[in-house]
């Protein structure tokens, strides 16, 4: 048996591991939908996320808030205002997440034409 044929029961091991890193930071109904819309909006305030992802709960959206600032995936600014204004926007690291949400986007929309027939803007 050659080296690289050894080495595959671990590149498969660490490549899982890291599958499951990522999903269980990313996992849930609101993480890429707030990733997204950071991305392609921009910093934002917490009343203008919600108003913008349909259906979430002030109290989701501020956990699911929480646990991207922990894993540094986005950063919160308490700017110096009368009232407090607190504004949300992607860290670098966040950021480069792009590819994956364009990715996700992309078959999204892909899908809908294969339902439709045709491609919605909704």
């Amino acid at each position: 048996m050659d080296a690289q044929k050894q080495d595959e029961p671990a590149f498969c091991r660490f490549r899982i591991n890291a599958v499951k890193d990522s999903m269980g930071l990313l996992t849930g109904k609101w993480k890429i939908h707030i990733l997204g819309t950071l991305l392609y909006g921009g910093k934002m305030r917490f009343m203008d996320l919600q108003r913008e992802i349909e259906g979430i709960g002030a109290k989701m959206l501020s956990k699911e808030l929480q646990d991207l600032e922990i894993n540094n995936l986005l950063t919160r600014t308490i700017k110096n205002t009368k009232p407090i204004t607190i504004e949300y926007e992607l860290t670098d690291f966040g950021k480069t997440l792009e590819p994956t949400i364009d990715t996700i986007a992309q078959w999204g929309i892909d899908y809908r034409e294969t339902l439709f027939g045709k491609k919605e803007f909704e």
